[in-house]
């Protein structure tokens, strides 16, 4: 009776299977939004095979060639044929685009290159290009060609560090004019650190109001605190602007109290001042959340047993309140900074060429100059920067110990 044999389920394997089928969906969601994104950045900021693509015989004999005086006539040929082949083939802007980045001024020459060789049918080659445009006659032209032409590259994360590789291939600092990126990340640092502080220091005692009130104003405090969660972004951004702006809502108060003159309104919005008020206020939630889900559970004894042994209010908070509310401290903290690091928004709205931080430079790239490759090395480098942040809180205070409620 071989049919009616039945083999026993473990049900601890069957709790395995349900509990699994639960999870999927989750995990297929974040592989698909958050980890094939990511990798696919990573993979750009290293990766443009696109030059190698459309140039790969010119790319092979700049290989021989000793990078001081001009290739040979037989790079120069290849160089004209593929160029054409290109402009038929309609790819030849997607090249001129990438070797302009690396040396300005070769996209005009490239396109009027491509235009003057139609009506050339043999060489030399060498004299008909240089003839067309004099950047053919520079060595430094053609190094453009070679490094834009590597398909596996580190250029974009040298350019995120306003580095440049010369001719033999060491790197050196841009020039001055060019060093942007790395003073747009210590800003970027700098302002997400003042407004992580400034969320504290607004944050941590209302975080203890709440903490400390009865269930019902808790309540209404707590609503109040997540009002902003309710409200579009753009929407708070843009009220700020109407609060802040020279004659807006803020100078007005201030004129009519005497504390400024009608002509000596004060610029609060779009410079440094706009962004740090706005993004402070959009970010301030978790702050509060975090320290009050931790603040609601200490006690309110340990206080009064600290003072009945004699202990100051300072002290007792110093030495008994601060120490048990450090979890939500880190928690916040760690939530504003990373949270602030990314804003571009906001930034983008209040913030003018002052407020600028290195999130809205990654978007210029991703959307207006369409690089694509540096803009993904410039996240690369601000990935690496919080994982950086979080090795470093993990050692110092620990993730067991945040509070998250």
């Amino acid at each position: 009776m071989a049919g009616s044999l039945r083999f026993p389920v473990d049900p601890h394997r069957r709790t395995q299977l349900r509990a699994l089928a639960l999870v999927a969906p989750l995990v297929i969601y974040i592989g698909v939004t958050f980890i094939a994104p990511l990798g696919t950045m990573l993979t750009r900021s290293v990766y443009d095979p696109v030059v190698a693509d459309v140039l790969p015989e010119t790319l092979e004999l700049l290989e021989q060639w000793d990078g001081r005086t001009l290739p040979s006539e037989a790079v120069f040929a290849a160089a004209a044929a593929e160029i054409r082949r290109a402009a038929a083939a309609r790819s030849l802007g997607q090249v001129a685009g990438r070797v302009n980045r690396v040396q300005g001024g070769l996209r005009s020459a490239v396109t009027r290159t491509a235009r003057e060789l139609r009506d050339i049918e043999a060489g030399p080659w060498r004299e008909s290009m240089t003839a067309i445009d004099s950047v053919w006659a520079d060595p430094a032209t053609w190094h453009a060609i070679q490094v834009t032409g590597e398909r596996f590259t580190a250029r974009h994360y040298a350019n995120a560090l306003d580095l440049q590789r010369l001719p033999d291939g060491s790197l050196a600092p841009q020039p001055v004019e060019r060093r942007i990126y790395l003073k747009l990340f210590w800003r970027t640092l700098l302002v997400s650190t003042v407004i992580t502080l400034l969320c504290l220091i607004l944050g941590y005692p209302v975080a203890h109001l709440i903490a400390r009130s009865p269930t019902g104003r808790a309540n209404w405090l707590l609503i109040l605190v997540l009002v902003p969660f309710w409200t579009s972004l753009l929407v708070r951004t843009t009220s700020w602007i109407v609060l802040l702006q020279t004659q807006g809502v803020l100078n007005d108060l201030l004129v009519a109290i005497g504390l400024v003159s009608d002509d000596g309104r004060v610029a609060m919005v779009y410079n440094m001042t706009g962004t740090i008020v706005a993004m402070t206020h959009v970010l301030l939630p978790f702050m509060v959340l975090p320290l009050y889900s931790v603040m609601r559970g200490i006690p309110p004894t340990y206080m009064n047993a600290a003072a009945s042994l004699g202990a100051t209010p300072v002290q007792a908070f110093l030495r008994v309140y601060w120490p048990q509310s450090l979890p939500g401290v880190g928690a916040g903290a760690l939530l504003v900074f990373i949270l602030a690091i990314g804003f571009y928004i906001t930034p983008a709205l209040v913030g003018g060429s002052d407020g600028q931080l290195i999130s809205n430079m990654i978007a210029y790239h991703m959307q207006t100059s369409l690089n694509w490759g540096l803009a993904a090395a410039l996240g690369g480098v601000l990935l690496v920067g919080v994982i950086v942040l979080y090795v470093v809180y993990e050692r110092l205070v620990g993730v067991e110990r945040m509070g998250l409620g």
